[in-house]
């Protein structure tokens, strides 16, 4: 079994379902650079408001991003924590199947 890195099976499908997505993943990628408002981001989507709103909801339901309001704006700022959980995560089953790999190849040498 994989660790889960300080994340319950609920906040790993959260995640996964998050970054499933290729706009909420870019969406992430610029909030990394620096904070966004959600009228920024959806200027450079040819979607809705709306529906750019509804992408950062998800991104924040899953943790990988923080929403404050600030006036009239709601400013998006990437959580680098979550992502570096979420590494962690996928670091995690990647050694669980360098593990597998290197028993089958020990496997495989004992027939010779």
């Amino acid at each position: 079994m994989v660790a889960q890195t300080e994340l319950s099976e609920a906040e790993v499908d959260r995640l996964f379902h998050a970054l499933a997505d290729r706009t909420r993943r870019d969406i992430v990628r610029r909030t990394l650079l620096g904070e966004r408002s959600v009228s920024e981001l959806a200027a450079d989507y040819a979607m809705s408001f709306a529906a750019v709103q509804k992408h950062v909801a998800v991104l924040e339901g899953a943790g990988l991003v923080t929403k404050q309001t600030r006036g009239r704006a709601r400013i998006v700022r990437a959580d680098p924590e979550q992502l570096a959980r979420a590494r962690a995560l996928l670091d995690a089953y990647a050694e669980l199947w360098r593990g597998r790999i290197d028993r089958l190849d020990a496997l495989l040498a004992d027939d010779d």
